[in-house]
C-alpha cells in the first residue's frame, strides 16, 4: 500500500472528523501540526504528501525523491512549488467549490454583526445592564436596516453569488464586478464598472482572487470612490487591501466598518494597523471552516487521490 502523509491534519479534522477515506487507500501517518523545520522528516520516505497550509517549496521536493503525489487540502495552492512539483512530474491536487455556502454565510454574518452588534449586546444583557435600564430597551451602536440598500460584490465567481443571493432576500439590490459575466449572475444583480460599484454601493464585499492585479486594490485611491460611511467585507484574501490605508479610513469614518476573516500575514501580526482600529471586526480565517465544510473536503480530497491512484486523475492544478 501507498504511504500517505497528512502535515497538517488538525485544521482539517480537529477530530470531528475521520480519516478513513484516506486511510481506505494507504498506510497514513498524521501529524497535526508541521513546522518548518520537521517538513523534510515528515515526509520521510511517504509517497503521497497531503497538506493544507504546510509549505512544499524547491528544496523539500529535492530532498524527498520518494514524493509521487501532492494533494492540497484546500481550493487555493501556493503553499506548493508547483512549477518544481510539473518538472518532476508530481501531480498536485486541490479541491475546488467546496466552501461556497459556508463562505458565503460567512460573509453576511461578518456583515449583520456589522449591523446590529449583537454579540456586544447580548453580553451587555448578561452584565446586567438591562435589567438596570431606566429605558425599555438600549443601544450602544446605530442599528442598520440592509433592505433597500445596495451591495456590491467585488468576483461574481460561485461564491460572491452565494453572497449575493443571501443579501437579495434581505431586500439588498446587487451589484457586480467581474471579468467574466454570466447569465446566473445577470439573473441576481447588474453588472457594472468597478468605479459605478465603489459609487454606489454602501456595502462592499471582496471575493475576487488575489492576482497581481488585484493585491492592494482597496487602497486610499478605491476608498476615496465609494460612498462616506460604506461597509467592508473580505473574506477571499487578505492582500486585496491596503491594511495601513483602511485603517486610515475607519479611523475617519470614510469606512464605517470592516469585518475582515482574511490579513495580508497570517496567523495576523501584531503590527497589523487593523488590530486596534475602530469599527474592525477581524476573525481568524474561518470562513471555510464549518463542519459540513471540512467534511466536502475529507471527501473530494480523498476521491482526487482515488482518481488519481486508478489512473483517471482529477482536479490537477496548472
Amino acid at each position: 500500500m501507498s504511504k500517505i502523509v497528512i502535515l497538517d491534519g488538525y485544521t482539517e479534522n480537529p477530530g470531528d472528523l475521520s480519516w478513513a477515506p484516506f486511510e481506505a487507500l494507504g498506510e497514513v501517518t498524521v501529524f497535526d501540526r508541521t513546522p518548518v523545520d520537521q517538513i523534510i522528516p515528515h515526509i520521510g520516505s511517504a509517497e503521497i504528501v497531503i497538506t493544507n497550509k504546510t509549505p512544499l517549496r524547491r528544496e523539500t521536493l529535492d530532498a524527498c525523491p520518494s514524493i509521487r503525489y501532492i494533494g492540497v487540502l484546500a481550493t487555493g495552492y501556493d503553499v506548493v512549488d508547483v512549477q518544481a512539483a510539473r518538472e518532476r512530474g508530481i501531480p498536485v491536487t486541490n479541491v475546488p467549490a467546496y466552501g461556497t455556502a459556508a463562505v458565503g454565510q460567512y460573509a453576511i454574518a461578518m456583515l449583520l454583526e456589522i449591523c446590529h452588534h449583537v454579540a456586544h449586546h447580548a453580553q451587555a444583557v448578561r452584565d446586567g445592564r438591562w435589567q438596570s435600564c431606566p429605558d425599555w430597551c438600549f443601544w450602544d451602536y446605530p442599528l442598520i436596516e440592509l433592505d433597500g440598500k445596495t451591495m456590491g460584490v467585488i468576483g461574481f465567481g460561485r461564491i460572491g453569488r452565494q453572497t449575493a443571493r443571501i443579501a437579495k432576500a434581505m431586500g439588498m439590490r446587487i451589484l457586480a464586478y467581474d471579468n467574466n459575466l454570466c447569465d446566473e449572475g445577470r439573473a441576481i444583480g447588474d453588472y457594472v464598472s468597478l468605479d459605478a460599484l465603489y459609487a454606489q454601493s454602501d456595502v462592499i464585499a471582496l471575493h475576487c482572487p488575489l492576482f497581481p492585479e488585484t493585491r492592494g486594490m482597496i487602497c486610499k485611491e478605491s476608498i476615496a470612490k465609494m460612498k462616506d460611511g460604506v461597509i467592508l467585507l473580505n473574506n477571499s484574501r487578505g492582500p486585496l487591501i491596503n491594511e495601513q490605508d483602511l485603517a486610515d479610513a475607519l479611523e475617519s469614518g470614510k469606512v464605517y466598518a470592516a469585518g475582515l476573516d482574511v490579513v495580508s500575514t497570517e496567523p495576523i501580526a501584531g503590527d497589523n494597523p487593523l488590530l486596534h482600529a475602530k469599527n474592525c471586526f477581524i476573525t481568524p480565517h474561518i470562513s471555510w471552516a464549518s463542519r459540513e465544510s471540512r467534511a466536502r473536503i475529507m471527501d473530494m480530497a480523498a476521491n482526487n487521490l482515488s482518481q488519481w491512484l486508478a489512473g483517471t486523475p482529477i482536479h490537477i492544478v496548472d
